[in-house]
């Protein structure tokens, strides 16, 4: 079975749709937030030219997604598959972030349920690279009950090598 990497799918609070370039602005009014990134491994992705950057990587990877809020269909972030192994029958999910008026309203556990959801009809094992630093996405790797597997230096796309925390959940879960 192929991996869908884009799916236009959605559940009860989010929708993902493929990102596309014309969503940049609608995307950067979103991360343009400093708090958004304070506990992030790149705490510069506020700022257009490092956001660019970013933007760049997610289109370039074909798995990135604009993440919409369903009642109001109002853009609300960006998450995104990738690292897809056929043969370990594994896939990342990563590079999520959510506007912080979504914030502590279930919206980013969702966001997650809703990509494992698809990621496991193709996946034995999700797989999530989570910055050293940052507390608040350690925490809800925890609370969906990933397992920390690693530590490894990451490069992002255009950016320097962060060193990041490899938690992964099994299909079994």
């Amino acid at each position: 079975m192929i991996f869908e990497l884009q799916p236009s799918i959605e559940n009860e609070l989010v929708r993902i749709q493929p990102l596309q370039e014309s969503d940049f602005e609608l995307l950067y009014s979103i991360a343009s937030d400093p708090l958004l990134w304070e506990q992030h491994p790149n705490k510069d992705r506020y700022k257009r030219e490092v956001f660019a950057t970013f933007f760049k990587g997610a289109i370039e990877s074909k798995g990135a997604f604009l993440v919409s809020d369903v009642k109001s269909g109002e853009a609300i972030g960006s998450s995104r598959y990738y690292d897809v192994n056929e043969d370990a029958k594994s896939v990342f999910i990563g590079y999520t972030f959510i506007a912080r008026s979504h914030w502590g309203k279930g919206y980013n556990p969702a966001l997650k349920s809703l990509m494992l959801k698809h990621a496991f009809k193709f996946a034995e094992r999700v797989m999530f690279h989570v910055g050293a630093v940052n507390i608040r996405s350690q925490k809800a790797m925890v609370k969906l009950g990933a397992i920390k597997e690693a530590e490894q230096t990451v490069e992002y796309y255009g950016e320097q090598p962060r060193l990041n925390f490899v938690y992964y959940l099994d299909k079994q879960h």
